[in-house]
């Protein structure tokens, strides 16, 4: 039989699977595991070559984390006890933004862990029956507004390329928009959230899901089936399965 040179994958795509085999490996050791298996590791492979991604997503977000620094750039960063960033999956196929930290996440530095987080964190687990830790969840601003008013159109502008930077990190395959100030932001509208949620927009060639944010469905409960029937078009467009609402 002839002895060949088994095929090899180009330089730069090599550096990029081993950075997503680090990755893996640091979140597989902090769940106690031992080793990755060959699936995961043909997953990332795929998923990075069919994204195009030249620089591995973790290490992108850490270096846009370490350009906003200890941010000053508008009056947000007077009152905040915590920069929230974001939080997840660097791989994440699916992308949640919201608008602005409030108390609580403030407090932790994390994205959504008050009461409208734990709605979020339902709708994610319960209702899509993904791991919250599978999706990547951030905001439009990265400091709370005070008294948890929406941010002015010039904090928001601050944060833009923050943002945009940390979507062109992750490259979601799918973008939730929650409520009204992340939805006009990221599509630079100003039509209502009660006309755009529903129905698919584009950022930057990848589609947009507008929903309700989990705040107005905590004043407004008869407002989750719109939020559910929204959802389920997200889960078709990942092809998950759908189940019957919990």
């Amino acid at each position: 039989m002839e002895n060949r040179k088994p095929d090899l994958p180009p330089a730069d795509e090599t550096a990029e699977i081993a950075a997503a085999v680090s990755w893996h490996l640091r979140r597989l050791a902090e769940l106690g595991a031992q080793g990755i298996s060959r699936e995961e590791l043909d997953k990332a492979r795929k998923r990075l070559k069919a994204r195009g991604i030249r620089q591995n997503p973790a290490e992108a977000l850490r270096q846009i984390r370490a350009d906003l620094g200890d941010c000053r750039r508008c009056p947000l960063h007077s009152r905040r006890t915590n920069i929230v960033f974001g939080d997840g999956d660097p791989y994440a196929r699916l992308m949640f933004v919201g608008e602005g930290p409030g108390a609580d996440e403030d407090a932790q530095g994390v994205p959504f862990v008050g009461k409208a987080g734990q709605l979020l964190t339902d709708i994610i687990e319960k209702g899509m029956k993904l791991k919250r830790s599978e999706v990547y969840i951030a905001n439009i601003v990265k400091c709370r507004p005070p008294g948890n008013r929406d941010p002015e159109p010039d904090e928001s502008a601050v944060c833009r390329p923050f943002l945009d930077r940390q979507i062109e990190a992750i490259r979601p395959e799918v973008i939730v928009a929650l409520g009204k100030v992340a939805t006009q932001t990221l599509l630079s509208s100003d039509a209502p959230i009660s006309r755009l949620r529903g129905r698919w927009q584009d950022y930057k060639g990848i589609p947009l899901m507008p929903t309700f944010h989990p705040s107005y469905l905590l004043r407004t409960p008869a407002a989750k089936r719109e939020v559910w029937e929204d959802i389920k078009q997200v889960m078709e467009k990942l092809g998950l399965p759908l189940e019957v609402k919990p």
